[in-house]
Formats: structure tokens, C-alpha cells, sequence
């Protein structure tokens, strides 16, 4: 009978504990094929493990990079466009005056005939004003002209 010992809260025979701590997979092989078929079936388990124990695991920068590639890819996609067009819109807003002649994100079109703090009057026909909030002009379609803005309204 072999000799046992005890590893990792098992009991488990000597010689194949010393299997288990060698640290070259061949030199394992050859001594689980002396030991006889028992202990190959074991040896052949302590070779997975010394495999997967010897084998470092990629590093952290290579695991994050494909994510971090889609941040980025996602930033120039969608989010720097955004940003690029908000700012036009804003610029585009604060600098509505009278007699510009706007499209609403409604789909109304007229031309402005007072421009308040938060909100614009739109003409849109002969004695038909409404009053508009600011944001919700999505664009200049003829910029008004000194000529223009001389006119009164009748």
C-alpha cells in the first residue's frame, strides 16, 4: 500500500502528490507512465492544471482595448457630431432677428417680426402671428437685409 498525504484537504498518495508539483509536463508524463495507469489518469489532470497555472492570462490592456476602441469609435460617430450640431443651433439661435425668414421644427414657415428673450413672433400670413419658442426654429431659410428690416409690417 502507498503511502498517503494529505493535499488541499485530501487524502491523496504521495507519488502522486509529487506529480502534481512538477513543474515540467514532460518530465510528469514520464513518471505517471512508471507509476502505472492510476496514476497516469491523475497525471494527465496535473498536466491540464499545470498548463492552465503556467499560462499567464492576457493582460488587462489587451482586454480592454476592443473596448476601449469602441468608446472611441463611438465618441467620432455619434456624440462629436452631436455636439458640433448643437453648437450650430445654438449659434443659430442667438443670432435670429426680425425679418428672418425661418422653418420651424413644426414644419411653419414665416418670417420673424419680433424677437423676445425665450421666445419669437412669426408672421406666417397676413395678420397671423404666433408666438414661438426660440428653440423650436430649426433654420434660416433667407436672412434678413437692411432693406428688409426698413419695411414696416402692414
Amino acid at each position: 500500500m502507498r503511502p498517503l498525504a494529505i493535499f488541499r484537504g485530501f487524502f491523496v498518495p504521495s507519488d502522486i502528490l509529487f506529480l502534481s508539483q512538477l513543474t515540467k509536463p514532460t518530465l510528469a508524463l514520464g513518471v505517471a507512465l512508471r507509476l502505472g495507469m492510476r496514476a497516469m489518469v491523475f497525471s494527465a489532470t496535473a498536466l491540464l492544471l499545470l498548463d492552465a497555472a503556467a499560462a499567464p492570462g492576457p493582460s488587462p490592456i489587451t482586454q480592454f482595448a476592443p473596448l476601449i476602441f469602441i468608446g472611441v469609435i463611438f465618441y467620432f460617430l455619434l456624440i462629436r457630431p452631436q455636439q458640433k450640431q448643437r453648437k450650430e443651433l445654438q449659434k443659430l439661435i442667438t443670432s435670429l432677428k426680425t425679418g428672418d425668414k425661418v422653418v420651424t421644427t413644426g414644419g411653419i414657415h414665416g418670417m420673424i417680426s419680433n424677437v423676445k428673450e425665450r421666445t419669437v413672433l412669426l408672421k406666417i400670413a397676413e395678420n397671423v402671428k404666433i408666438e414661438i419658442d426660440k428653440s423650436s426654429v430649426a433654420s434660416v431659410t433667407a436672412p434678413s437685409t437692411e432693406s428688409e428690416v426698413a419695411t414696416p409690417d402692414a
